[in-house]
């Protein structure tokens, strides 16, 4: 049996425990990738070889645990953002390309804000920094920033200190931290992706959400706004003059975090950006110049 026919099986296993076709064959792929250890070109390349013993075992048990509807990111312990790999476990919120977001405008305002005299280096804060994909990315695109990342998860910590060891993200200054409590303000960008689903909608959820990924990074509360309403609170001490906050929404939150940026003395509503799906995703709110 060749790598591409047992990739073929796999997914007409996935597609009999109810998958979609076309979501089964892009699954199966990913884990047949990641089972022979291919990078993109070797994958193209060798499709035809024949599938050794080693392969087809971490293909079978593999596409098991993904028709139980663990996400495949667990499963092969990677997924990409910003075009680097991230290692995810349990522990973390896979990381989403809607995030990517959050990292554009970031730079975008870390480029405005080079040559004005806010400090000798950017001062920056992700905020429940899971993975540290935020945090890291930021460190690699911008290596003079002074970067500090905060979770309440000690899991959570060592996922992303792991990932930034991997990837080569120096000086990142990890604390277990509720929110900014405690940190060294002020900070010239509070960037975050804080959990905004509301428990209400959990049922909802797709069964690879639910019922993998750690509830404390999805739910905020009734309403998704629990934590959103704490970070805009301290926002406003903790960010330094001309300083930015840059947060993920979710669907439908736009008019509600924005009303909440306006009543918060000291912020200023600057604007919101849709994600590729045309959902308004990404607030950047701004603290006043002195």
């Amino acid at each position: 049996m060749t790598i591409a026919e047992s990739v073929r099986d796999a997914a007409a296993a996935l597609v009999a425990a109810g998958f979609a076709a076309d979501d089964a064959r892009r699954d199966a792929a990913v884990l047949g990738r990641a089972a022979a250890r291919f990078d993109e070109a070797q994958w193209l390349g060798h499709q035809r070889d024949s599938a050794d013993a080693v392969f087809l075992g971490a293909l079978m048990a593999w596409t098991k645990r993904r028709a139980a509807h663990e996400p495949v990111a667990y499963i092969t312990g990677t997924r990409e953002f910003y075009g680097r790999p991230f290692r995810v476990t349990p522990a973390v919120l896979i990381p989403r390309p809607e995030t990517e977001g959050v990292v554009d405008e970031a730079l975008r305002l870390a480029r405005a804000a080079d040559g004005r005299a806010i400090g000798a280096r950017l001062r920056v804060v992700d905020v429940g920094t899971g993975s540290g994909c935020l945090a890291i990315t930021l460190a690699l695109e911008r290596p003079n920033a002074e970067i500090t990342a905060t979770d309440v998860s000690p899991d959570a910590l060592v996922v992303a200190a792991d990932n930034a060891s991997r990837l080569g993200a120096t000086g990142i200054d990890f604390r277990r931290a509720n929110l900014l409590d405690g940190l060294p303000g002020p900070f010239d960008l509070i960037v975050s992706n804080p959990p905004y689903i509301a428990v209400s909608d959990r049922a909802s959820l797709p069964a690879d959400v639910r019922d993998y990924e750690p509830a404390a990074a999805l739910f905020g509360g009734d309403d998704g706004l629990d934590v959103v309403r704490g970070l805009v609170a301290q926002t406003s001490t903790y960010l330094a003059p001309n300083g930015h906050l840059v947060m993920e929404l979710g669907a439908g939150q736009a008019d509600a975090v924005r009303a909440l940026i306006e009543n918060t003395p000291g912020l200023t509503w600057r604007h919101v950006t849709p994600d590729l799906a045309g959902i308004p995703r990404v607030v950047v709110a701004a603290r006043a110049p002195l």
